[in-house]
């Protein structure tokens, strides 16, 4: 319980920082666009380029694995978008935004150290086989599901070229895929910009974290509780029940089943807000779920690792 604290309140603490720093007026609401902008269309791309670019793509990637993550985490996006829809009555791109909330988890800035933590760097091994293809994965779902949504009524011939476009100009895909271009050629990036690229990614969470804790005070969970609990509930409960159960059944060595878990367990990530951000709609519930379950992660992780063997 200690080290799951450990790693869980220092990331709720910058959020409450920026939280504190607009209620306070410290910060504007101008100010905390702009940080967002740069977290989101410099910061974050920068932090997934370095990431891929140094990523061993030779480790072994275990389908039963990446089924067993993957399918809970499409389940989460299916029931939180219609539930969304159908129980709340939500706008049908609002639903879209929630559903995403549902699917994606915080893969790298939760899962990886708490996985860490309770299992040592060994057992890492299959968390980066999902971290590898996770935010690729979510975003062209979620801006696929988006944009056939939006192209209601217009021509379904050119929508491939549509999604194509929208999951190509996304900053973080962008980002994923030079990293991964460049990992797989071998190219040598020169030493200085390296050091460019090291000093955005340092400043990539810390960033974003603090820049969505001012965008909490904008959108507070005000009218939108029962949708918030919601997804809370299929992001930290239905989603790691669903690996954990395929997990079983597809006989998973138990350090991949550790890792599929503890992954499908954790709270939505930022990208959850980021997401919504893009197309402007359900920042609110999107901004809320992100605290609210990074809170309860602390008691919800810690029943998950009680469980696992």
């Amino acid at each position: 319980m200690t080290d799951v604290l450990a790693i869980i309140l220092p990331v709720f603490l910058v959020l409450g920082f920026g939280y504190v720093a607009v209620w306070r007026g410290l910060m504007s609401d101008e100010h905390v666009d702009g940080l967002m902008r740069f977290a989101q269309g410099f910061a974050l791309p920068c932090l997934l380029f370095r990431a891929m670019s140094t990523l061993d793509l030779g480790q072994t990637f275990h389908p039963a694995l990446l089924v067993s993550f993957y399918a809970g985490a499409v389940a989460g996006f299916v029931v939180a978008l219609f539930g969304a829809r159908l129980l709340f009555g939500r706008p049908w791109e609002d639903s879209i935004a929630i559903g995403f909330v549902g699917l994606f988890s915080n893969s790298l800035l939760l899962g990886v150290p708490i996985t860490e933590r309770a299992y040592g760097t060994e057992a890492l091994e299959a968390n980066f086989a999902i971290v590898a293809m996770h935010a690729p994965f979510c975003y062209a779902l979620g801006i696929t599901v988006m944009e056939v949504v939006r192209a209601r009524g217009e021509n379904l011939a050119r929508l491939p070229a549509r999604v194509f476009g929208a999951v190509f100009r996304n900053a973080l895909v962008i980002g994923i895929a030079l990293g991964l271009a460049v990992n797989l050629t071998g190219v040598t990036v020169p030493e200085v910009v390296a050091e460019a690229v090291d000093l955005m990614v340092r400043a990539a969470l810390p960033a974003a974290l603090f820049g969505l804790g001012g965008i909490l005070y904008r959108y507070r969970p005000e009218g939108d509780l029962r949708v918030i609990l919601f997804v809370i509930a299929v992001s930290l409960v239905l989603h790691p029940a669903i690996t954990w159960t395929l997990g079983r059944a597809f006989g998973l060595e138990v350090p991949a089943l550790r890792s599929a878990v503890v992954t499908a367990a954790m709270a939505p990530g930022v990208n959850a807000y980021l997401f919504a951000n893009i197309y402007g709609v359900a920042k609110r519930v999107a901004a809320s779920s992100v605290l609210i379950a990074t809170a309860l992660s602390v008691l919800t992780a810690s029943v998950w690792l009680s469980i696992l063997p």
